[in-house]
Parts: structure tokens; C-alpha cells; sequence
């Protein structure tokens, strides 16, 4: 595949320094001493929100807060007079800026600097020779999303969901840890809960949606390639677990006569892992497990604990659940205790459109050549904003090599060599979905 790109090297080589040195800018954009923290709808937010505004501005894009928090800039593309042609449908390249607690610096952010890039590689000067354009025929917007991760108010994808017009009025009751709800949290932010509707897009206004991002696991390393083609984003279903038994006093109260929760509680955790290694692509984690009081020399009469569930298909996720559910039963039972549920988060797998996909492999190609034609293709089995606009347009995603996979965690790492690779392979995917759609124009 021939590059269409006319960009020297070194210029995507300046491209990676900037990303890099911007990842760790942002870094320092934390809620914790020490770490790297920023929620939704915080100081952090706001402040992470006007850096990546500022850099828009820098590269001609006109900028914009939507009604759900999230940053947006876009470049216009031209008309045949030179005007700008303000009702053409954006390509949109995005990605999310907030982080879990104790947070890598590249999960999320690396797809929104990359994505400047792409655009500050692409653009042309306009008509008078002042300001910029798309030369594309479509517009190119860069999203960075709000809220993928989830972490103030326990509901992931609220930016992204609001942009695909698919926000549910029961979030505005979430609260986060200090009691706060969301819609206060809103107000407090400067925005109006009534209009968060004004960040819905229509599929007419948008031409599709490619996200580069890490890899956040280890096959891109495990295989020694840098880059890999996404071909679908895991289902997942988030459950609140909570067990129940008797508290009495542990120096009194035998054995036979115990109803720890906990003890069943973790039974059911290692039930869980059991269930979920069985099942190839199903990956189930318990990451919370509280026991209630809580006293030394007490026996636990309650427990809770979280159950993240996630699956390249939507009905073999489903039937692990099942058989978890089963499980539960058998150890609560033979425990004397009880047990329910309470589902907190649901997405089905979305699977990138196969035109994405091609552009995407055509864009790797055309970027690593050497020899290779047949790049990986792998899904996703972490979540990412494409699975919320993934409902109002085609999205494809880039994944870039993530060393030993570890991501959510302070020594997630890129190399500045594979967000070179990854940046020019973003735009010559770009520069590939244009050509089609001028031939399919023809």
C-alpha cells in the first residue's frame, strides 16, 4: 500500500516528541500528590480541558466546551470558493483525558495528542493564506472526552454517551463519594443539566470516528509488533455483589455455628476466576470486597463485591453470568447465607465498521512497510469512548504497544517510537477513508 502522506520523517518524529512531552505536561494535572488523578466535572477536569483547547487554537482549529464537558476542535474544510464549508460532516479523532485513581499518563490522553497531530500534519492554509482547512472532504474534529472511565460517579462513558445522544436522565441521580450528585456536579462546573442534550450528534453531521490508544494487554508486545488494527470492543457487565450472614463474636461463636459472609464472598471470588478461565475471551475481576462491620473480633455478617465481566461476544459473557449466578447459589447455600445482585453498568460489544478497519490496516501498511502486509487484528478488551459512538457512527480504533500491558497503573508505558508509528499510520488512515470516499463521489 502506497503512503499517501507527504510529511518527512522528521516531522513525525517532532509529532511523537510533542505527545510525549504533552503526556507528561498533563501528568502534572492531578487531584493526588504523587499520582496522577482527574474525574469528571472537577478542577482537574477543567484545567486539563483548557490545555487541550489552547492547543487546538495552535494548530487553526476553531474550539468549543459541549454541553456534556467535553473539548471539542474542529477544522473546517473548504468549498470550491476557498469559504469554509461549516455544514460538511466531521471526521471525528478522539479520546478521553480523565484517568482512574493512581493513573498511567497515556491511557486515553495519547489518542486525543495524537489526534492534534494528525490534523496539524493534514491541514492547508486557507484561501487568503491566513487560518487553515481541511483539505479533505470532510471536516476534522478532535473530541476529548470527557468521562470514559467512570471514576467519580461509578457510570463510565458519560461524555461520549452524551455525544451519541444517549444519555439517561436516571444519571442525574448518581453521587459521587462525598454525596455529591451529578447534577450538582454540573451546576458546579458551569454547565446546564437541562441542555445536556445539546451534545448529541446526528449521524449526518459525522463521517466516522478513529481512535488511536494503547493497548492496555500484552499481545502487541508478546508478537514484537507496534501497532495493530481493532476489530471489535468487548461487551461488559459491572455488578454490585453483596453476601449476607450473621455478625457474631469471634471468640465465642464456633464453627459450625459461623455464617461468615465474607469467607462466602471469597469462595465466590475464586468461584468467579474459575468460571471466567474457563470460557476462552471472558474475563471476569473482582476489584472491591468490603466486609461489614468491619470489627477485628468480629465474624463478618455482610460482605460486598464488585464484579467487572467482560466478553468479545454479548451471549458468552451472558452465559458465564449464568453459571457464575449458579455458582453463588451453591456456595451461599451450602454456607448458610444469601446473596443478590445489582447490575450498575451494561454495554453490548461494538464492533468497528469493516471500511475502519481497512483504512486502518491500509494506514499500518502503508506506514511500516518492510515487509508488512498483514498486520495484527485484535478486539479490545478493555472499554473505550468508541462503544458509546459506536451507536450514531462507524468507528475503527489503532491500537498502539502497550510494554508487558499494564495499563490503569503508574508505570503504564508507550515508546515515543510507536506513537511516531501510530501517528502516521492515524493519518494515512485518514488520508485512505478520503480516497474512498472521493471514488465512491466518482
Amino acid at each position: 500500500m502506497a503512503a499517501l502522506l507527504q510529511t518527512a520523517p522528521d516531522t513525525v518524529a517532532a509529532a511523537a516528541r510533542r505527545v510525549m512531552a504533552r503526556c507528561d505536561e498533563l501528568a502534572r494535572v492531578s487531584a493526588t500528590a504523587g499520582g496522577i488523578e482527574r474525574v469528571y466535572l472537577s478542577p482537574e477536569h477543567a484545567r486539563v480541558n483548557r490545555l487541550a483547547a489552547q492547543w487546538m487554537r495552535e494548530i487553526g482549529m476553531t474550539t468549543r466546551l459541549d454541553a456534556a464537558g467535553n473539548q471539542v476542535g474542529r477544522l473546517e474544510r473548504s468549498t470550491a470558493s476557498g469559504a469554509p464549508d461549516l455544514d460538511a460532516p466531521a471526521l471525528v479523532l478522539g479520546s478521553h483525558l480523565d484517568t482512574v485513581p493512581d493513573a498511567g499518563r497515556y491511557d486515553g490522553i495519547v489518542g486525543v495528542l495524537m489526534g492534534l497531530e494528525v490534523v496539524r500534519m493534514l491541514r492547508v492554509p486557507g484561501p487568503d493564506g491566513t487560518g487553515w482547512r481541511s483539505p479533505l472532504p470532510f471536516a476534522l474534529e478532535v473530541v476529548a472526552f470527557s468521562d470514559e472511565e467512570g471514576t467519580r460517579f461509578g457510570k463510565a462513558l458519560l461524555g461520549s454517551s452524551a455525544v451519541a445522544g444517549t444519555w439517561d436522565p436516571d444519571w442525574w441521580d448518581l453521587t459521587d463519594a462525598d454525596g455529591v450528585t451529578l447534577r450538582e456536579a454540573f451546576a458546579e462546573f458551569g454547565l446546564d443539566p437541562g441542555r445536556v442534550g445539546e451534545a448529541a450528534r446526528r449521524p449526518e453531521e459525522l463521517a466516522g470516528y478513529l481512535e488511536a490508544h494503547i493497548e492496555q494487554g500484552p499481545e502487541l508486545d508478546e508478537r514484537g509488533e507496534s501497532l495493530a488494527v481493532v476489530s471489535s470492543i468487548a461487551s461488559a457487565r459491572r455488578f454490585q455483589l453483596v453476601v449476607e450472614g450473621e455478625a457474631r463474636h469471634a471468640g465465642g461463636t464456633p464453627y459450625d455455628r459461623r455464617r461468615d459472609a465474607l469467607l462466602g464472598a471469597s469462595e465466590a471470588a475464586l468461584a468467579i476466576e474459575r468460571v471466567c478461565r474457563a470460557e476462552h475471551h471472558v474475563i471476569g475481576t473482582v476489584g472491591q470486597l468490603e466486609a461489614y462491620p468491619g470489627a477485628v473480633n468480629i465474624v463478618p455478617g455482610e460482605a460486598r463485591l464488585s464484579l467487572d465481566l467482560r466478553g468479545e461476544f454479548d451471549d458468552a459473557r451472558d452465559d458465564v453470568w449464568t453459571s457464575i449466578e449458579r455458582e453463588l447459589d451453591v456456595i451461599t447455600g451450602r454456607r448458610g447465607l444469601r446473596w443478590h445482585a445489582r447490575e450498575v453498568h451494561s454495554a453490548p460489544a461494538v464492533f468497528c465498521a469493516p471500511l475502519l478497519q481497512d483504512v486502518v490496516r491500509e494506514g499500518i501498511v502503508s506506514t511500516l512497510g518492510r515487509g508488512v502486509d498483514d498486520p495484527a487484528t485484535i478486539f479490545s478488551r478493555a472499554g473505550h469512548d468508541a462503544m458509546a459512538i459506536g451507536s450514531v457512527t462507524d468507528v475503527g480504533m489503532l491500537f498502539l504497544r502497550n510494554p508487558d500491558g499494564i495499563s490503569h497503573h503508574p508505570d503504564e508505558a508507550v515508546s515515543a517510537g510507536d506513537v511516531a508509528y501510530g501517528t502516521r499510520a492515524l493519518a494515512e488512515s485518514v488520508l485512505q477513508l478520503a480516497a474512498d470516499r472521493a471514488v465512491s463521489a466518482g
